[in-house]
């Protein structure tokens, strides 16, 4: 199959999980910063784009992240760790679903790895999901604690949102449209250092 319909169906999968939103001068700029294009992941690696494309499509490895509004598909710079510490592509699905105690919620953590959206990570391990999970609902549950507002309370919010704050890359507006929300750093992060200011 010629690389420009690997590419075209790449896109059209991305823009059926992700939905069809512009990217703006910004959410390039930010993009490009963050993540690294296909190709030249691919250059660096030694690996044939194709071949990575054909893993995608076929659900062996994570869609892009984004699609930059030149067409580049913009993917993690460690987009190849996992498969690696797997073992290989083949064994990484058995691998990463085995890091969760119950099997539909290791499968289902699995699809969402393979949708592309963990753009919420600096970087995506079974390890950092579990604990972005852990510090997202503490975080949410903290404010009807029976001692909240306390020193110590305060503390120990701090320390959590801290925490994820350095697991969590910045976001982009392209991410708001595409999840139909505030992003979890607007939510976990942002708004309860503005609702419960360091003492």
């Amino acid at each position: 199959m010629p690389e420009t319909d690997l590419k075209q169906q790449l896109a059209e999968r991305f823009r059926e999980i992700n939905g069809d939103h512009p990217m703006t001068d910004a959410d390039d700029v930010y993009v490009s910063t963050q993540f690294v294009a296909l190709e030249e992941l691919c250059a660096d690696h030694g690996r044939d784009a194709d071949a990575v494309r054909h893993l995608m499509l076929g659900q062996h490895l994570p869609l892009p992240g984004y699609l930059r509004s030149d067409g580049a598909e913009m993917v993690p710079a460690d987009l190849f760790a996992l498969a690696d510490e797997a073992g290989g592509v083949e064994q990484l699905e058995t691998w990463f679903t085995a890091h969760w105690a119950d099997p539909a919620t290791g499968k289902a953590e699995w699809n969402a790895y393979l949708s592309g959206q963990y753009v919420c990570l600096h970087s995506v391990t079974p390890a950092t999901i579990q604990r972005k999970e852990y510090l997202t609902a503490t975080i949410s549950a903290a404010a009807n604690e029976p001692n909240a507002g306390s020193a110590q309370w305060s503390e120990q919010l701090h320390a959590l949102v801290d925490e994820l704050d350095t697991l969590e890359p910045a976001f982009t507006a392209y991410d708001r449209l595409r999840f139909g929300r505030p992003t979890s750093r607007d939510t976990r992060i942002d708004a309860m250092r503005a609702r419960f200011p360091r003492p």
